[in-house]
């Protein structure tokens, strides 16, 4: 697989990314919320998600979201909202599952159904995914062919720093196409720092929160300068400091809870500082033409 670098684009426009998951989603709350279990808990997504959108709106900035399956199949309603908006729907999988949980059989069920189902519910092609999670990692690049063999014409999963739980060190750090044995992909990653020689992540969501916001302001200015679209990306959860508070262990309770209520100040002092649209418009030419095989059939839920 090689990489091929994107020439850069002046002047640049960051990559606003949401992922459109519930509070009790998360991959951390596994054995906690059983994924059947789903269906009764207190929702509170749609209200994240108008949030979410108003605070867009103020700054006149579209993003892309990327959103389960399963809350397509639930929530249609908000799904054509966010479209109607003027937004981007792209991929999250359907159950939220890790990569590193499944076998390539079991990704490929994983990605046709959540594309399938977004696509019947939005009518236009969906173009992106991304992983739980990032959780597509060095060694797991069959991953990369299956997403174009089913249909995607971009990947948002690469986060190159060195994380216990996540992580792909050696990812480029700049937009790339990626050539498989199946076809070209378009690759986004994260966002990154370098400070002291240290490479940090500084794509937003709980670094955000829990660190000083100069940290993520003056990377996307490091990337600006330099005519790279940088990626951000925030949980629609982050925005909701009333949430109910999940059973977890320390060092979870402080990264996903501390800091909620400076979620919201933060992203419009990012927005009224920097310019952000969605992946589908800032690169509308390297997407096009869209996918010929789009049949917006009625899609087979893949196993919990």
């Amino acid at each position: 697989m090689r990489a091929l670098p994107l020439p850069p684009q002046w002047p640049a426009v960051h990559l606003f990314t949401v992922h459109l998951e519930d509070y009790f989603q998360g991959n951390v709350f596994e054995r906690v919320v059983d994924r059947e279990a789903w269906g009764s808990m207190p929702a509170r997504v749609e209200n994240n998600a108008e949030q979410l959108l108003q605070v867009l709106d103020t700054h006149q900035t579209s993003a892309t979201f990327f959103a389960l399956g399963w809350i397509a199949d639930r929530y249609p309603r908000l799904i054509r909202r966010i479209l109607d908006q003027g937004h981007e729907v792209a991929s999250l999988g359907y159950w939220h599952k890790r990569v590193t949980s499944m076998s390539p059989k079991a990704f490929r069920e994983e990605v046709r159904a959540s594309k399938a189902r977004l696509e019947q519910v939005t009518g236009v092609p969906c173009l992106g995914f991304r992983a739980p999670s990032f959780s597509i990692r060095q060694g797991m690049e069959w991953a990369f062919q299956i997403l174009v063999e089913e249909g995607y014409r971009y990947d948002s999963s690469m986060f190159p720093i060195s994380r216990p739980d996540y992580g792909y060190p050696s990812a480029p750090r700049v937009p790339v196409k990626l050539e498989t044995k199946s076809g070209t992909l378009l690759e986004l990653p994260l966002a990154t720092a370098r400070l002291a020689g240290l490479r940090l992540p500084a794509a937003g969501g709980g670094y955000l929160r829990q660190l000083h916001p100069g940290l993520v302001t003056n990377a996307f200015s490091h990337w600006g300068e330099m005519g790279i679209s940088a990626v951000f990306y925030v949980h629609a959860w982050e925005i909701d400091p009333g949430q109910p508070r999940l059973r977890c262990n320390l060092l979870t309770r402080i990264r996903r809870y501390r800091n909620l209520h400076k979620t919201q100040p933060r992203l419009h002092q990012l927005l009224d500082q920097m310019r952000f649209t969605s992946i589908q418009s800032r690169f509308s030419a390297a997407l096009s033409p869209a996918p010929e095989a789009t049949s917006f059939s009625e899609p087979t839920q893949p196993a919990a």
